[in-house]
């Protein structure tokens, strides 16, 4: 492979795998290790990812808009969890799986 094959392969990078990989890993690493701000890192991370592929694709507004879902997906999954009761792992797979479609709708879908 050479470096511009390298390059292009990377504009192609689907940033709903990000969200999916923030969100749910995110939470894995968190519910695994026991340590909350490494979770919290992994998500962080991911997300900055994300925005900065959004910003390059999409413009601004777009960027801004995914990012607030993805800061409210994460919201509510704890909401659903802690406040309605439901199962951790449910909760964040819905969120997970309505972020990463929304966002493979409006930023990664050729």
């Amino acid at each position: 492979m050479t470096s511009s094959t390298l390059a292009r392969a990377g504009t192609r990078t689907p940033s709903a795998v990000l969200v999916a990989l923030g969100l749910a890993a995110g939470f894995g690493v968190a519910q695994g290790t026991g340590v909350r701000a490494l979770g919290g890192v992994l998500f962080a991370g991911a997300g900055l990812a994300a925005g900065w592929l959004w910003q390059r694709r999409r413009g601004w507004a777009v960027a801004l808009g995914l990012g607030a879902l993805y800061v409210g997906a994460f919201v509510l999954a704890h909401v659903l969890a802690i406040g309605v009761g439901m199962a951790s792992w449910l909760a964040v797979g819905l969120v997970t799986v309505a972020a990463a479609g929304v966002t493979y709708v409006v930023a990664d879908r050729p």
